[in-house]
């Protein structure tokens, strides 16, 4: 195994990777704060300081485990974390029920925001005469872009707790929107189940494919 080479890949894939699982968690508080929730703000959780928002496991040991194997497989792998969650009390929401589908859709939204922005840098990259810095910044981009895909689509999937169960929450109707919810506390299990029999990469793939493909569209990345 080359650990230089690894070394350069875990320096490249660091700072899109700590922005799209830490700012993701920031957009929530900012969402919760607009629609009436201080619970974030009043935790110095309301910041893009991604030093709030790091999680050592989530954030750091995950993402570099699974860059580790996945280099020394010499394969691909679905590249994921997670950040300290910001609090949030649906409670206070000015409309709690029709309130949570914004607060719960800000982070997946902030992810699509971040890919986006990424595609641009990668265009930057490729109309940038080769030279030192041309090419790193074109592979840390590719990274921002798939990693802020993966996160983005990942969390929309319709199971509490994640962002997209809570959106299905917030849009059922009420009698099943209280039982939809009662599958949060099985919803970390049933992910980890769906994660390790290959279901999950199964379900996603066609939505992250489909988003790359956009943005290749629109950025002319060809």
């Amino acid at each position: 195994m080359n650990i230089a080479a690894l070394i350069q890949t875990i320096a490249i894939s660091a700072l899109p990777v700590i922005f799209a699982i830490t700012l993701h968690e920031a957009a929530h508080g900012y969402a919760a704060r607009h629609f009436g929730d201080p619970t974030a703000w009043q935790a110095g959780r309301i910041s893009l300081n991604p030093l709030r928002h790091i999680d050592p496991v989530g954030t750091l040991l995950v993402p570099a485990l699974i860059l580790v194997t996945s280099y020394m497989a010499a394969g691909s792998a679905m590249l994921f974390g997670w950040a300290k969650p910001v609090p949030v009390n649906f409670g206070r929401l000015r409309h709690p029920k029709s309130d949570m589908l914004w607060v719960a859709a800000a982070g997946p939204a902030v992810n699509l925001l971040m890919a986006l922005g990424w595609a641009a840098m990668l265009k930057l990259a490729m109309l940038m005469p080769l030279n030192v810095y041309s090419q790193p910044l074109a592979e840390m981009s590719l990274t921002g872009i798939n990693v802020n895909l993966v996160l983005m689509v990942l969390n929309l999937l319709p199971l509490p707790p994640l962002d997209g169960g809570r959106i299905a929450v917030s849009l059922l109707p009420h009698r099943l929107a209280w039982k939809f919810a009662q599958l949060e506390r099985w919803g970390f299990p049933i992910l980890l189940l769906l994660m390790f029999t290959g279901i999950l990469g199964d379900l996603m793939w066609p939505f992250v494919a489909f988003f790359r493909t956009l943005i290749v569209f629109l950025f002319q990345l060809n």
